[in-house]
């Protein structure tokens, strides 16, 4: 009788072993399956869809166009449209192997360098080690010479006087250089970025209405001066405005008499 207690007491004893093990297997095996679940998540978030190059450069480079907008003034629709067309979306060259996003070249520069060609052969470009870097020399480039001063009296909402300025100032040669970067910026709405940096102090900017310029067909018998007499303008600032050399002038030609009010 004896026997057959202690044999049932060590049968009672394994059962309940088992079980308890049973029991912590199953919850090692929930814990595993939501540490597993993390990591879906967190690839899942990760993992970001793109329609193109451009969209994706946008996405990874806005936060610093933003910051040196906040610091320098230097609109982020401008900075992210220029870094989009010089750097190829940052598929370009001086991109890809000197983190250069902005076409600078050396001017003087005494950090490391690259050479691509460009207006001429193996030019010499500046090479950064982050793209940060090159973003913060572009601010530094516009801000600290004095060719692009009369951009920073523009409104920051006033990305069309920005892109016709670098033109102006000589940034690009290329005629096209505004309306691309105009494109770029109303395409992909880059201008939402500048807003979200003034904030309240945002107000969307109208271009002003600018007067076409007025013409005059040269007819046989006149002059420089007698059209001058005509339009109310000298004689030297007709001459300006047309490319004219002297006074000669040819029977079919066309004079501009008023320049437009955007020039």
């Amino acid at each position: 009788m004896k026997r057959l207690v202690i044999v049932l007491g060590m049968l009672v004893l394994v059962l309940s072993c088992k079980s308890k093990k049973g029991i912590v297997t199953k919850k090692t095996n929930d814990s595993s399956k939501q540490v597993d679940k993390k990591k879906s998540d967190n690839t899942k978030q990760a993992t970001k869809v793109y329609a193109n190059n451009t969209e994706r450069y946008i996405d990874e480079h806005k936060a610093t166009a933003q910051q040196e907008m906040s610091l320098y003034g230097i609109p982020a629709s401008i900075t992210l449209a220029q870094g989009i067309l010089e750097s190829g979306s940052g598929k370009g060259r001086l991109s890809v192997e000197a983190n250069n996003h902005f076409g600078i070249k050396c001017h003087g520069w005494s950090g490391k360098k690259i050479y691509h060609d460009d207006d001429e052969k193996q030019e010499c470009f500046r090479k950064y080690k982050d793209a940060k870097y090159s973003f913060r020399d572009h601010s530094l480039f516009l801000s600290e010479r004095k060719r692009y001063s009369k951009l920073f009296k523009l409104k920051k909402e006033d990305y069309k006087g920005w892109a016709k300025g670098l033109k102006a100032a000589g940034y690009a040669t290329d005629r096209k250089y505004p309306q691309k970067l105009i494109s770029l910026i109303e395409r992909y709405k880059l201008y939402a970025y500048d807003k979200e940096v003034l904030g309240d102090k945002y107000v969307k900017f109208e271009s002003p209405v600018t007067q076409e310029a007025s013409t005059y067909t040269v007819i046989k018998g006149d002059t420089l001066y007698s059209i001058s007499k005509r339009y109310n303008i000298s004689v030297e600032k007709l001459q300006n405005i047309n490319g004219l050399r002297d006074a000669s002038l040819s029977i079919g030609q066309v004079l501009i008499v008023k320049p437009s009010s955007k020039n």
